[in-house]
């Protein structure tokens, strides 16, 4: 289950048991915000490179594995449903915070596990 809260967003980690918001990380809170840190970059971590499209496609490998996706924004939220090879790991909706290159991606609105990428 880890494993899909790591591609979330993302998709899209090592995880830890409860979100840890540090003063330095601070919210997406529109679509434009979070297009404009991620537009025609990849987003990486050890095994894992991603990409998020404009259009709403989420594309990569991560572990040898294909990762297919879609999102959307929400409110204040990156919601993405999302595939791991042939697993539907299915939808979650993310709150989005940033510190400089490292974008920070916390499942159930905020309320679960989190995984950081870097921008690149």
């Amino acid at each position: 289950m880890k494993l899909a809260t790591i591609l979330a967003a993302a998709a899209m980690t090592m995880l830890t048991a409860a979100p840890a918001f540090a003063e330095s990380f601070r919210p997406v809170e529109s679509r434009s915000g979070f297009l404009s840190l991620v537009d025609g970059k990849s987003l990486k971590r050890l095994g894992i490179s991603l990409a998020v499209t404009p259009g709403g496609e989420i594309r990569g490998e991560a572990f040898g594995r294909r990762v297919t996706g879609a999102w959307r924004w929400d409110g204040k939220y990156f919601c993405r449903d999302l595939s791991f090879g042939n697993r539907d790991i299915g939808p979650n909706c993310q709150l989005v915070l940033v510190n400089g290159r490292t974008v920070r991606f916390v499942a159930d609105k905020g309320a679960g596990e989190h995984a950081d990428l870097r921008i690149e």
